[in-house]
């Protein structure tokens, strides 16, 4: 039997890059999954690929209509939601703060921070309904660090900080656990590809060269991470930041060649 039987679980960016990947990792496990997501082409392929227990729900993070119709249909197909994982994101074209518009300022907010608002809003309740949940938001180690030329995607994600151990505090008592997952940098689509045509991939700006494990994180990465926060085995983690760059933030590794002074 799998961690997550008879669980119901709502990944938002469900069949992107990461989200696909968590996904397939809780419904290997035994969940119901819900794939939401604005793609509804390709969150309807991955249902179909899944088949059994797998459900597509069309979502725009920053509108409260689709989340409230999108607890309604999970509710009448699966029962009351159990986890919820905040994963949709958007990264800002790379532009020092005085070129940055207003409008990608605010898209990057409306989905980064409000969408994970409303989620939790809107999943609350059904949870309380369940008898508890788990809620996990996906932040970045941009949430621990300044960041030139992405401060709308920064801020965004130090926000999400704030929410996290806000919603823990306010949901603890009611067997809601609310954490963080802060990935460093992932190899999917958000980073392999440029954000804005003729601008730089971010990968290319982060060699793993220097982490302390020189290589980028899959996404399977992040999944067990987050199969692991969302059991019973992190039954008393709530509020907590988790971690997972490779050593990104501790700054450039001891080389093996290096000379070691006496």
């Amino acid at each position: 039997m799998g961690r997550f039987e008879g669980q119901t679980v709502v990944v938002t960016g469900g069949s992107g890059g990461m989200g696909s990947s968590h996904v397939r990792g809780y419904h290997a496990e035994g969940a119901n999954v819900v794939i939401a997501g604005r793609d509804d082409d390709a969150g309807r392929d991955l249902a179909a690929q899944l088949g059994h227990r797998a459900l597509s729900v069309r979502l725009d993070v920053a509108s409260e209509d689709d989340w409230a119709a999108l607890v309604r249909e999970v509710e009448g197909h699966f029962g009351p939601v159990t986890i919820l994982v905040n994963n949709a994101g958007v990264q800002n074209p790379a532009a020092p703060i005085e070129h940055t518009e207003l409008r990608t300022w605010e898209h990057t907010f409306s989905v980064n921070v409000t969408g994970q608002f409303l989620g939790i809003r809107a999943v609350a309740p059904s949870m309380h309904r369940g008898g508890g949940g788990t809620i996990v938001n996906i932040a970045s180690t941009m949430a621990h660090v300044g960041t030139a030329f992405y401060a709308p995607y920064t801020a965004s994600k130090w926000a999400v900080r704030g929410l996290t151990k806000t919603a823990a505090l306010e949901l603890g008592r009611d067997n809601i656990r609310v954490n963080s997952i802060h990935p460093g940098v992932v190899s999917t689509p958000l980073i392999n590809e440029p954000t804005v045509a003729g601008q730089p991939a971010i990968a290319d700006f982060y060699s793993p060269d220097p982490f302390a494990i020189p290589r980028l994180a899959e996404p399977s990465d992040i999944t067990r991470l987050l199969l692991f926060v969302t059991s019973q085995d992190a039954s008393f983690a709530t509020g907590s930041e988790f971690v997972l760059d490779g050593g990104l933030l501790l700054g450039p590794a001891l080389q093996p060649e290096s000379d070691i002074a006496a």
